[in-house]
């Protein structure tokens, strides 16, 4: 009733029309013809509507005999003098032999408004932008495809026997696929003094880990006390730390494996973990966090009677949570990945990891290395570092590009 009675111009889309047209008409009384009420007027058609061009007379019915023009409400005041002129204003039928008169001769529609209103066909339009769009996501699935095709050329080369491997590898997988890994898991290269991979993979985890936790305690602690503690030469100590970036691995393994054999530590977990635990990236990433932290927070902490530790373990290590979820998929990768320094550290059998396990494997045979079993370890390796990635992405985005603070 409301769309139909307000003189203003409506600026709507072709379906808003057509579900504010037939709760009008569907109305007991309706305002039609510049609010003049209609009693008892029941609409059960819509003639000549065009709505894509607002200017069409809307006729209704009631049992077949025209009550009544409904104009839009723009042109509503020019039908309604012109109705009231012909003689045939509120309650009347047409002239007889004007166009009213034989439109509403015609039998109503079936479907009501919907019925009588055609949509117009949907255009959809190519633009340069459209071009661009398909372009970048053409060479997004290219790149993944290159990327993916190796690990699955892996997986299926896990799945075949060596002769099959080694003739010609086929791109769909085997059926040796339960066989190969039950082979690595439990049983290894036995011949070859290799031992299963499945306790290198236990061995791994551990040592990522603890290098994971390690650096993450230490670069928290060193950040906390170069930040917010007043000590001599403290801008010196972290110089100091930050300028081991500068060296090489190379550099540095030799004087830190010096370092660990007079200590005792060759072939025991200490050895594989303790001398990785420090970073100065870490400790960088976390004074960068902890400066963006108002004073504000540490006075009142202080006026509440909170200590240095209780400050950094309620407010600062709960502030920091995005940037330590980042930082543990960096450094959890980084310790998974380790092949250099376990091969100096340990030449016990019962402290390899994977990584040196692959390339045992790959070494072990004096003919032909199983390639088949080689692959089958590759994918094992690959697990759990992705599921780490997977399972922390969204917290790894958040503390690289977002901030709580």
């Amino acid at each position: 009733e409301n769309v139909l009675r307000r003189p203003q111009r409506f600026d709507f889309d072709r379906a808003a029309a057509v579900l504010a047209l037939e709760r009008s008409v569907r109305c007991d009384r309706p305002r039609i013809l510049g609010e003049r009420p209609q009693p008892d007027l029941a609409a059960n058609a819509v003639r000549g509507a065009d709505l894509g061009n607002a200017h069409a007379t809307i006729s209704l019915h009631s049992g077949g005999l025209l009550k009544g023009a409904v104009t839009l409400p723009w042109r509503g005041r020019v039908a309604a003098e012109r109705s009231e002129a012909a003689g045939w204003g509120d309650a009347a039928s047409p002239p007889p032999g004007s166009p009213l008169a034989r439109l509403a001769d015609l039998p109503p529609p079936g479907g009501g408004i919907a019925a009588a209103v055609r949509p117009r066909p949907i255009s959809v339009k190519w633009t340069n932008k459209t071009t661009r769009d398909l372009l970048a996501h053409a060479v997004l699935i290219l790149g993944a495809g290159l990327m993916a095709f190796p690990i699955y050329m892996a997986f299926v080369a896990s799945t075949h026997t060596l002769t099959q491997t080694l003739t010609g590898l086929p791109l769909i997988p085997g059926d040796r696929l339960i066989d190969n890994y039950r082979q690595v898991l439990s049983e290894g290269l036995r011949n070859y003094g290799l031992p299963p991979i499945w306790p290198m993979l236990v061995n791994s985890i551990l040592v990522a880990l603890v290098i994971t936790f390690g650096k993450i305690a230490v670069s928290i602690l060193s950040a906390f006390a170069v930040v917010f503690f007043r000590f001599p030469f403290r801008m010196l100590a972290f110089w100091i730390i930050f300028a081991t970036l500068m060296l090489p691995v190379e550099v540095r393994i030799l004087p830190t494996y010096e370092v660990a054999a007079s200590l005792g530590l060759l072939n025991s977990y200490t050895g594989l973990t303790v001398p990785l635990i420090a970073s100065a990236t870490a400790t960088f990433l976390f004074r960068q966090v902890f400066m963006t932290i108002p004073n504000e927070l540490m006075e009142a902490a202080r006026v509440d009677g909170a200590g240095p530790l209780r400050f950094l373990w309620s407010i600062l290590i709960t502030m920091s949570r995005t940037n330590m979820a980042a930082l543990f998929v960096v450094t959890f990768v980084y310790g998974w990945n380790q092949y250099l320094w376990p091969l100096l550290i340990t030449k016990d059998t019962a402290y390899y990891t994977v990584i040196m396990g692959i390339q045992r494997m790959a070494r072990a045979s004096d003919f032909e290395p199983q390639w088949h079993l080689v692959m089958a370890t590759v994918i094992l390796a690959l697990l759990p570092p992705l599921i780490v990635v997977a399972a922390m992405q969204k917290q790894f985005v958040a503390g690289l590009f977002e901030t709580e603070k």
